[in-house]
């Protein structure tokens, strides 16, 4: 555990922290604002929701990705994502491509044909084309973000009930979401992904991980808050942040090496999905360790200073008493003086009650239910207990008596060199000797 040692103050980093997150998303706004105005668009949008054209086709010749881009690119297809298929059987490498764009080539498939075989000989027996329309329609887009929204409100509802209806932790888990969602859409817009299924999904997946991280922390801020009892608030959670370091670290070391490799490696509807769950895995890690427990221990302060100026203004209403205002101070002199009286009764009444049952007597707790001897009445008692009570005298006078046994004593062997004797039993008389 390396990080537990340091003796970093990474509360201390909160506003740093905020400000770069902050500086991110506003750029992600900004580039999307810039998007809209040029192209009507926030985000570059995939064929799931613009529907388009989808080629399969089978050149007689190996090809280069940039001839038939530039072919493309001459009747009108500005947006090409293509890639390099093989299957078994074909002579050559790169003769095989799928083209996907939104460009709808359905009712003038000749125009894309002609302008594919520029490039090289088709060979048209193995090569298709298709229509794709647009399946994540408006009503679908906000269909998700109405559950989504849902789904986050749960959250709140659960995490605040989890950790003793303490609305902050909620409310931090929420605030995390919702920041590491504009920063992949902003680095989305930044960068001119395509946004489409596989985005929406990279978003569900990334909320999922950013919530599991988060709790791990805001539970060991939890535990700390009892072990550490009488610490500063912020040393509780700058150790907790330590402590959970190296497994966040190691958790987001082990994702990102795989989705690194997925997106060096991978296609090309593999590698937006992974370049989406790369962005917000990142993301996640980053404010689950470095904004989220911070923030707990500002708005935790916060609320302290609101509960302060409400003292204040409790104090300042009664006249600068403030031995009761938990209860009274918001009800009438006649109201507060009706509950004092009935308190005091209730301590008179339970003081009394104290007295008529005398001192408790407090029995040893069992070890092992062997060790307890069941009494007439039901009730077991420790054998030391009852003997030390006397209730041992109870149990003769139901008609338990002690059994003594007068047996006489068994002669002593004794051994010597020849055979064995009996030696006579010791009596009271006295001993003689052979010269009396």
């Amino acid at each position: 555990m390396f990080f537990r040692h340091l003796k970093w103050n990474v509360v201390g980093w909160f506003r740093i922290v905020s400000a770069i997150s902050t500086a991110v998303i506003l750029a992600g706004v900004i580039a999307m604002i810039y998007n809209f105005a040029t192209t009507g668009k926030a985000l570059r949008l995939g064929l799931s929701f613009t529907g388009g054209t989808d080629v399969s086709v089978k050149f007689q010749q190996p090809v280069v990705q940039a001839d038939v881009r530039s072919a493309l690119e001459a009747i009108g297809s500005e947006d090409v994502q293509m890639d390099t298929v093989s299957k078994s059987g074909d002579a050559v490498p790169n003769e095989r491509f799928t083209i996907s764009t939104q460009t709808a080539f359905g009712n003038d498939t000749t125009k894309l044909w002609d302008a594919l075989g520029k490039v090289a000989p088709i060979d048209r027996s193995q090569s298709e084309i298709s229509s794709v329309g647009p399946s994540l329609s408006h009503e679908y887009l906000f269909r998700a973000l109405e559950a989504l929204v849902i789904a986050i409100s749960i959250q709140f509802i659960y995490i605040a009930f989890r950790f003793g209806w303490n609305y902050i932790f909620g409310l931090v888990t929420v605030i995390a979401l919702v920041r590491d969602a504009l920063m992949m859409i902003g680095i989305y817009a930044i960068s001119g992904k395509r946004a489409d299924d596989a985005f929406l999904a990279a978003v569900l997946t990334v909320i999922g991980y950013s919530v599991m991280d988060t709790i791990v922390i805001l539970d060991r801020i939890r535990e700390n808050s009892k072990v550490m009892a009488g610490e500063v608030y912020e040393k509780i959670v700058n150790t907790s942040i330590l402590q959970t370091m190296t497994r966040s670290l190691n958790t987001l070391a082990t994702v990102v090496i795989t989705l690194v490799a997925l997106l060096a490696f991978g296609g090309a509807s593999l590698q937006n999905f992974a370049f989406a769950l790369l962005v917000g895995i990142c993301s996640g890690g980053y404010h689950s360790i470095f904004f989220s427990a911070p923030l707990v221990h500002v708005l935790r302060e916060r609320q302290r200073a609101a509960a302060a100026k409400k003292r204040e203004a409790l104090r300042a209403a009664n006249g600068g008493d403030l031995s009761d205002t938990r209860g009274t101070a918001r009800v009438s002199p006649e109201e507060r003086e009706k509950i004092l009286i009935a308190r005091r009764e209730r301590r008179a009444r339970e003081k009394d009650q104290s007295k008529s049952r005398g001192p408790t007597r407090y029995r040893r707790k069992p070890l092992e239910a062997e060790t307890y001897t069941p009494r007439p009445d039901g009730q077991e008692v420790d054998p030391l207990d009852a003997q030390l009570a006397g209730y041992h005298d109870d149990e003769l006078e139901l008609g338990h008596e002690e059994i003594h046994l007068n047996l006489p004593d068994e002669p002593e062997l004794v051994v010597n060199s020849e055979h064995v004797v009996e030696k006579p039993p010791e009596t009271d008389a006295p001993k003689t000797t052979g010269r009396e």
